[in-house]
């Protein structure tokens, strides 16, 4: 597939070529088989590039024209393949005809089939006011929003709102494809799977949830599906229009790519896993925004039991809450570990990521210069020697967005500063770290931006800290979070609160004083011990 910038046609991003066993099987998920009369059927290929999958879909339509008895020339407008490049629509023309020669069509058929399949225009644009279709195969670009001209960034958004922040323009692309479904039609995408859990995927995940049906995501990250290496983790998702069933998640295992089709496909139906594919059935799929976890079967059954008889973490019948600490906009200017002179009541210690060590803070003596109080954003006039210190950086504090937006409050601090939470205990956990270790405030420091924080009016935060940061707690983060380079996980709020806890009530005496026990000892195997017990499972699965 090959997407076009601007008006040079050889300029091309998003550039990723699908293997010929990719495209074979995901042509069966589809349902795009020759068991059908597929001239009678449309198929379209959103980006086509040089004609991977459109290759895949003459050598079926040929076959399935002459099994039925139908004329090709009847396949006119079976297949609608798009490319926004001119150089690569030229290409996949020319391999289109010289597929058909192969296959003992005329030339003068081929040439006229392979002209009206191959369409050189932005298939986004086009999408707005296509008729419907059966299937749609692809594997779409993957380019950032920015890294495109303007206009027609502009025109995708207004188009296509799921696409939310910094989305990627596959999800236009989802987007587009889904809606010229027709009923029980099907689109099959390859692409990669980041908008299952991240922050731009929200409006598409709740897209999909209220209108169509998710029957397969299978993963590929651990088999070669591309020609060239690719950093991102590509999944095979399978969506139909039409009431949402039970769901078949898997992963493809090496092997996979000289394996019969007919024999994955025998595994994904049935739900059973084999040498080449691990297979999981889910009665249930995630509803709204949700993120969808990614990982392995066993690991997503196991998690789905779990999240059945266990509730969340943040919890108003517990009171327990899951935030973030301050974010500047200017650390700078706010955050200092030599504290100015300003009045004493204006400092606030803060804890950083770095403080966190064996469950407990070691504060570094970093403090916040803090404009708020707690009515609201502070009077400077009342506090002439932080008025100063402001002052100084008055040019560079007005320069950022939150006071463009606001410019009598040009000293604030991005978020506001809830100063009742200051005194509060509290579990720290930092944003980037390889495992889940919580870290205890009596009430004595203010988060960082970098630093979660877990209060609660019910948990003994001893307790509920020796359960986060069990093998069982971790798991959770595990098929939620987006995993990093170097094997570090995002532990952001959104993860923490999906989290499943017991009821700190059902909790005995003893396993109270041995998760305090493993927490202030720090003693992940004592703390994997009880926990395995309360939540009633005797391991983990491997969650990658």
């Amino acid at each position: 597939m090959a997407y076009q910038l601007d008006s040079q046609p050889q300029i091309e991003a998003g550039v990723v070529f699908t293997k010929p066993w990719v495209v074979e099987l995901m042509l069966d998920m589809a349902g795009y088989t020759l068991d059908k009369p597929l001239a009678t059927l449309v198929v379209v290929e959103p980006s086509a590039g040089e004609g991977a999958f459109l290759l895949g879909m003459i050598r079926r339509l040929v076959t399935s024209c002459r099994q039925h008895g139908m004329p090709m020339m009847e396949a006119m407008h079976a297949i609608r393949a798009y490319e926004i490049n001119t150089a690569s629509a030229l290409i996949a023309t020319k391999a289109a005809y010289n597929q058909l020669i192969e296959l003992d069509i005329s030339s003068s058929e081929a040439r006229a089939l392979s002209c009206s399949w191959v369409i050189n225009e932005d298939f986004l644009e086009t999408a707005l006011g296509f008729p419907t279709a059966d299937f749609v195969v692809g594997n779409p670009p993957y380019i950032r929003l920015e890294e495109i001209p303007k206009k027609k960034a502009e025109m995708y958004r207004n188009a296509y709102d799921t696409m939310k922040g910094r989305a990627d323009i596959y999800i236009a692309f989802y987007q587009a494809s889904l809606s010229m479904l027709k009923p029980r039609g099907t689109c099959a995408f390859i692409c990669a799977n980041r908008w299952f859990l991240n922050d731009y995927g929200r409006g598409l995940r709740q897209f999909i949830t209220a209108g169509f049906s998710v029957r397969i995501i299978l993963e590929t990250q651990l088999v070669d599906a591309f020609d060239d290496e690719v950093s991102a983790y590509p999944a095979i998702t399978i969506i139909s229009h039409d009431k949402q069933g039970s769901v078949v998640v898997g992963k493809a295992l090496p092997g996979i790519e000289k394996t019969e089709t007919e024999y994955v496909m025998s595994h994904l139906k049935s739900g059973l896993s084999n040498n080449v594919v691990q297979v999981a059935r889910f009665k249930k799929w995630f509803n709204g925004k949700e993120p969808w976890p990614s990982s392995s079967p066993s690991s997503l059954l196991c998690l789905n039991k779990l999240e059945e008889k266990f509730s969340t973490l943040e919890s108003k019948k517990t009171g327990t809450v899951v935030g973030i600490g301050v974010a500047t906009g200017a650390d700078k200017i706010f955050i200092t570990s030599k504290p100015p002179a300003i009045e004493k009541d204006r400092l606030l210690p803060l804890a950083m990521a770095s403080d966190l060590k064996c469950g407990k803070i070691d504060w570094s003596g970093h403090y916040l210069v803090n404009p708020w109080n707690e009515s609201g954003l502070i009077d400077l006039r009342e506090y002439p020697l932080t008025k100063f210190y402001l002052e100084e950086y008055q040019n560079q504090l007005t320069k950022r967005h939150t006071a463009k937006n606001r410019p009598a409050s040009w000293h604030r601090t991005i978020d506001r500063v809830n100063l009742s939470l200051f005194s509060k205990p509290k579990l720290y956990i930092a944003d980037i770290k390889e495992k889940l270790i919580p870290c205890l405030d009596m009430g004595g420091t203010y988060p960082h931006h970098n630093l979660y924080y877990i209060s609660s009016e019910t948990w003994d935060l001893k307790v509920l800290g020796g359960l986060l940061m069990s093998k069982v707690a971790e798991f959770f983060i595990q098929c939620y979070s987006v995993k990093m380079r170097g094997g570090y996980y995002r532990f952001q709020a959104q993860y923490l609160r999906r989290i499943r806890v017991p009821d700190p009530d059902t909790i005995s005496q003893k396993d109270r004083a041995d998760l305090i026990r493993a927490f202030e000892t720090q003693d992940k195997d004592l703390a994997d011990k009880v926990s395995f017990k309360l939540y009633e499972i005797k391991e983990i699965p491997i969650a990658d």
